[in-house]
């Protein structure tokens, strides 16, 4: 009778080491199983198998096997665990996650949280054929870590498609991620219109029995792309030939709660794992990355120029957040039935509220940060969530005096729809938006 080393999947320090179980036959690396743990019963990894017990040890038999990850990423979460300082347990936990049952069935995510894509170039410019070249040729020998470089517009994103096809011909799978899960809907349109159901999706904002569902298609072979945000490079491809990270300087690719890691890092120790290419493409690429990988250059816009830019210095304006000129130029828009967008990076009415007569910005107790004005009758802390009423006097002196400071999405809001009521307006922020599926039906009405 075989005996497996299993990490059990339980977060505490204290039992982070392997455990001897008896097996049965076929249970290999990276079997999830069910065992006895204590008085409890978990769920647990096998990281390696063994004709018999360590001396002195009495295995107890596992009840059951309940599915399977590939082996390269047993391999890929003992290396995060001890790379990172987490324990293998939490490390695994990211490579297979709990997996409970759909109570109904829905279309796949990737159906519903998808734009529309765009059609095949007629030709690809002559620095992108150099650069899908380049990619395959590191594809076919099976190592190699590469840097997209080039403008936005410059034809990045074809790259990445014309190399997932080239991985697609030689039987090998593709990762490709994206920083932002509010960037995935764009991105899987555009590769769903190029290889259909062959597509998954992957990122946090999945229900459980969502993420089960696609990780089911990616480890069936069923999808062979896969699309996400970070935690998708933990997506269970076999045979995996292409790794693509999408804006590689982007921060929101290191995760900062335990078990902590950074994708970019990860992406590159799994391709070297597995035998596969790291693509990762910017136009603002990290120093490191300047430094340390192969760059093959695309240089400027396809076929277009930077539009012009105008600044305006809002201390000489009044109106804030819409000054004269931008009123303007949306009026303009209005009448030539055009499309604008305007960023603020701020949610609610006002970032904060402030007595003048005593200098006072109502704060939040639990984080001392300003408390944001939401509507018009409660503040909320954009750290913690703790929420409390409008005051009509200040808490300090009692003065009535309270000032609004600043403007956020839901006062832009107001003004356009007061200054500019030919308008629709499509607000975008995790007020208005809170799922996917929210944001590709109004990405899909812009």
């Amino acid at each position: 009778m075989p005996y497996a080393a299993v990490y059990p999947l339980v977060t505490a320090r204290a039992v982070a080491r392997e455990f001897t179980y008896e097996v049965e036959p076929g249970v290999k690396v990276g079997s999830i199983v069910r065992i006895p743990f204590g008085r409890a019963r978990a769920r647990g990894i096998v990281v390696s198998l063994h004709d018999a017990p360590p001396p002195g040890v009495d295995a107890r038999p596992i009840d059951g096997v309940l599915g399977e990850i590939p082996a390269s990423l047993v391999e890929l979460a003992l290396w995060i665990a001890d790379y990172y300082g987490s324990t293998p347990a939490r490390a695994l936990a990211l490579v297979a996650p709990e997996s409970p049952k759909r109570r109904k069935e829905q279309a796949p995510p990737g159906e519903r949280q998808s734009l529309s894509g765009e059609d095949e170039p007629l030709e690809l410019s002559p620095t992108q054929v150099a650069s899908v070249a380049r990619i395959v040729e590191a594809m076919d020998a099976g190592a190699g870590n590469l840097l997209l470089y080039g403008a936005t517009g410059s034809g990045k994103t074809e790259v990445y498609l014309q190399a997932c096809a080239a991985a697609l011909e030689r039987g090998l799978g593709a990762i490709v991620l994206v920083p932002e899960i509010a960037l995935a809907p764009q991105t899987v349109g555009r590769v769903r219109a190029r290889f259909g159901e062959r597509v998954a999706i992957l990122h946090s904002a999945l229900t459980d029995a969502e993420r089960r569902d696609e990780r089911a298609r990616i480890a069936s072979g069923e999808a062979r792309i896969v699309v996400g945000a970070r935690s998708a490079i933990f997506a269970p491809i076999r045979g995996l030939g292409l790794i693509i990270v999408d804006e590689e300087h982007d921060q929101s690719y290191k995760q900062d709660s335990d078990p902590r890691y950074d994708a970019r890092t990860v992406a590159a120790k799994r391709a070297s794992i597995e035998g596969a290419v790291a693509v990762y493409g910017s136009a603002t690429p990290r120093p490191e990355s300047w430094a340390a990988l192969e760059r093959l250059e695309l240089g400027g816009r396809l076929g277009a120029r930077l539009p012009p830019v105008t600044v305006i210095d809002l201390r000489r304006e009044a109106g804030y957040p819409l000054s004269a000129p931008l009123l303007d130029a949306l009026r303009r828009v209005a009448e030539n039935r055009g499309k604008a967008i305007l960023m603020l990076n701020r949610r609610g009415i006002a970032p904060a509220l402030h007595c003048r007569a005593c200098g006072t910005t109502i704060r939040c107790p639990n984080c001392d940060v300003s408390l944001v004005l939401h509507g018009d009758t409660s503040m909320r802390c954009h750290h913690c969530g703790f929420e409390r009423g409008l005051p009509s006097n200040c808490p300090t002196c009692e003065s009535p005096d309270l000032a609004r400071l600043g403007a956020g999405t839901q006062k832009l809001e107001r003004e356009l729809e007061r200054e500019l009521p030919e308008l629709e307006l499509i607000r975008l922020d995790a007020d208005a938006v809170a799922k996917p599926e929210q944001m590709a039906i109004s990405l899909r009405r812009f």
